[in-house]
C-alpha cells in the first residue's frame, strides 16, 4: 500500500475520483489482494462516506466518476466501476458502464468485493419515524423495555443520551440507561429534537 505522502503526491491533494481538496484521507480499495500493489486511493470526506455507503449516494456529486473511470492507475478504475454499478439505475451512469474497459485483472478485483449485484441502496440507521441517527444524538424510548440480563426497565420517555450506533446492525444502537450499557432496537427511539 502506498503511504499517505505518496498518495498526496500522486493525487496532487486533490480528491482523485472528483478533484474537491476537502477532508482528504486514503480509502482502502477491498477486498486486500497480494497481487496489488496500489490499493489505496485518496479521496474526500463525502466520497468516503459514501463508498463506505454511510451516506445516500449524491447522483449529482458522482458525475465526476464520467473522469476518473479513465484513469490509469487500476484501483481509481475499480472504485469508478463499483460506483457505476450502484448506480446503474440511473441512464447516465448505466451508459458510462457500457464504454467502461477494465482489465480482466482488474474486473475480477471490481468483482471480488461482490458489491457490482446489489441494488446500490444505502441503510442507515434510523429511528421509528425515519429520522438520521448518528453517534453522539439523543434519543427517547417510545415504549418501555425489559433489559435483558437484568432487572431493569427503560421506561417509555427515557432520554438517552450520546448514543453509539452499533456498526453492520443499522437495527440497533447502544447507550446508558441508568449507568448500565445497553442494546436498544432503532424501532423503539426517536430522536430528540
Amino acid at each position: 500500500m502506498l503511504s499517505e505522502k505518496a498518495l498526496q503526491s500522486r493525487s496532487g491533494n486533490a480528491c482523485e475520483l472528483c478533484l474537491s481538496v476537502n477532508g482528504l484521507t486514503s480509502y482502502e480499495v477491498g477486498p486486500d489482494t497480494a497481487t496489488k500493489e496500489e490499493t489505496a486511493i485518496y479521496v474526500c470526506s463525502k466520497c468516503k462516506a459514501q463508498l463506505e455507503k454511510k451516506e445516500l449516494p449524491d447522483l449529482a456529486h458522482w458525475k465526476c466518476l464520467e473522469q476518473s473511470m479513465w484513469s490509469e492507475i487500476p484501483a481509481i478504475q475499480v472504485v469508478s466501476w463499483r460506483m457505476l454499478n450502484r448506480l446503474r439505475a440511473d441512464s447516465w451512469a448505466a451508459d458510462l458502464l457500457d464504454m467502461f474497459y477494465l482489465p480482466e485483472e482488474a474486473e475480477a478485483w471490481a468483482k471480488a468485493s461482490g458489491d457490482h449485484v446489489n441494488d446500490g441502496s444505502v441503510e442507515l440507521h434510523r429511528d421509528t419515524n425515519g429520522a438520521l441517527l448518528q453517534d453522539g444524538d439523543t434519543v427517547v424510548l417510545t415504549k418501555s423495555l425489559d433489559v435483558k440480563g437484568s432487572t431493569l426497565t427503560a421506561r417509555l420517555g427515557t432520554v438517552v443520551k450520546n448514543i453509539r450506533l452499533v456498526k453492520d446492525n443499522v437495527e440497533q444502537i447502544e447507550g446508558r440507561v441508568e449507568g448500565q450499557q445497553i442494546v436498544i432496537l432503532t424501532k423503539f427511539i426517536r430522536k430528540q429534537a
